[in-house]
């Protein structure tokens, strides 16, 4: 096997530790992987990786040869692209991700407007409500709300949103509107469980900080079906900003207990790119930041 596969077995094998994974993804046999690091470490003289029945770790030495292959392969890889002009002409398929409603409500508009721009591009929208991997998931794009942990990936602040408390005016002609986080407790509550592990919504009053323990009337794993409840008058709900916005505005929806918000939660458009994005990229990262940044729903404004 010439140097560069087995570089690239290499790179495989540590980004997923595991032999049987990056043999798929590269198509062929665990063994042959196998071989192919063997050979790898014969050559340089050192071990890579750790291995046992169950765990495949790097070395320390592995550790550094694997963030200097990455940069060699980026490099190796941008060069092809610039030969085959694909930093200069938006081309080929890009892959976005975002939370189903955010997708739904704010990306799809971009991306319209964006396929309408660049006849050459197909895009792949995959919506959904949990945090993605853009490495190990192939993906090029992400919208990400909330504060970033992973410090690798590239990122634009385009706005922030915040955690409204809303209900419907039919639902609170029949009951009083909360002014304060405990009055809660004697409502109607509509709790969407797709980001909230427990039972409970904080608030902030100044500097403190106070915990409210519920007792839902309805729990909905989805949050267009807490929207849809709450639009209905089933019952107070706590969503983004961004997913009831359009609701408050036409007044089918009340926020309440603005004075006890949170502080609000960024909103950035990552990718992995590197020094050079390539143009599909660069362009709808481009188009995607200009269209954000003055979406009204993306933004820290209390209505």
């Amino acid at each position: 096997m010439d140097k560069l596969q087995t570089i690239k077995v290499f790179i495989e094998v540590a980004k997923h530790q595991s032999f049987s994974i990056a043999a798929e993804n590269l198509g062929m046999s665990a063994p042959a992987a196998s071989r192919a690091i063997a050979e790898l470490e014969g050559r340089l003289r050192t071990k890579l990786f750790n291995r046992t029945t169950r765990l495949v770790r790097l070395t320390e030495t592995g550790a550094r040869f694997f963030k200097d292959t990455q940069r060699i392969l980026e490099d190796l890889d941008d060069a092809e692209s610039i030969a085959k002009g694909v930093y200069s002409t938006p081309s080929g398929i890009l892959t976005i991700t975002a939370p189903v409603l955010f997708g739904q409500q704010h990306v799809m508009p971009v991306v319209n407007e964006y396929l309408s721009l660049h006849s050459e591009v197909s895009v792949k929208a995959m919506f959904y409500d949990r945090v993605t991997s853009l490495l190990e998931e192939e993906l090029d794009i992400a919208i990400r709300i909330g504060h970033l942990k992973d410090s690798s990936l590239y990122a634009k602040k385009v706005g922030t949103v915040r955690r409204i408390i809303c209900g419907s005016p039919s639902y609170f002609k029949k009951s009083d509107l909360p002014k304060k986080p405990t009055d809660l407790l004697d409502h109607n509550l509509i709790f969407p469980t797709t980001f909230e592990n427990t039972l409970t919504w904080q608030f902030q009053n100044g500097d403190k900080k106070e915990l409210i323990k519920l007792n839902p009337r309805l729990m909905c794993n989805q949050n267009a079906a807490a929207l849809k409840a709450a639009i209905e008058g089933r019952g107070i709900t706590r969503l983004m900003s961004y997913q009831v916005g359009e609701e408050l505005e036409k007044g089918t929806l009340i926020a309440v207990l603005t004075g006890y918000e949170e502080e609000p939660l960024p909103v950035h458009v990552v990718h992995v790119e590197g020094r050079r994005a390539n143009a599909k990229v660069r362009s709808f990262i481009d188009l995607a930041v200009e269209r954000f940044r003055t979406n009204p729903f993306i933004n820290t404004e209390v209505k």
